[in-house]
């Protein structure tokens, strides 16, 4: 009767270490905690192999690190007191995600409206322009050619599903 016990309890401790559970229920917690933050999202959440989890949390008006402080201590509190890892033997990173790491959500699109991006096309083209638009299933860009009389304006419309990655590009 003990072997048994004991098989079972082996079970459920591989259970529990499953990358996929722990990701739902990390992104459980945070949803719950999020609802108290108005205009937070969360973009993004990965676990290492060794533990390390990593959480992109953007916001409608811009994150604010005060805001993903508070959020990385209680996140941090109820990973660690549901044992989801045995000895807290984990760690945690809330941030924004940075100007490096691209738009993954149409919410992401619609907060940078207006803002120059670089696109890099699956079929590895690559545009660059100030977004104007943003749907489930488009965006639309527009690029400048040329200066003065020769001053061109030119709009593109690019369906998401030929997009690999975009990104803010940061001007001065």
């Amino acid at each position: 009767m003990r072997e048994g016990n004991e098989v079972r309890s082996l079970l459920l401790l591989s259970e529990l270490m499953n990358p996929e559970t722990q990701i739902q229920a990390i992104e459980q917690k945070l949803g719950k905690l999020l609802e108290n933050e108005q205009g937070y999202f969360l973009v993004e959440l990965n676990i290492s192999p060794a533990n390390n989890i990593k959480v992109f949390v953007d916001a409608d008006q811009g994150a604010s690190i005060d805001h993903l402080t508070k959020l990385n201590r209680a996140l941090y509190k109820q990973i660690e007191e549901g044992g989801m890892f045995p000895g807290g033997d984990f760690s945690l990173e809330v941030s924004s995600p940075g100007l490096d790491e691209p738009l993954k959500l149409q919410r992401q699109y619609l907060k940078n409206v207006g803002r120059y991006v670089d696109i890099l096309m699956k079929s590895g083209v690559k545009l660059e322009g100030k977004l104007i638009n943003s749907t489930e299933n488009e965006i639309m860009i527009e690029e400048e050619k040329g200066k003065g009389k020769k001053k061109e304006v030119i709009q593109y419309i690019v369906l998401k599903d030929e997009i690999k990655t975009t990104k803010i590009q940061i001007r001065f």
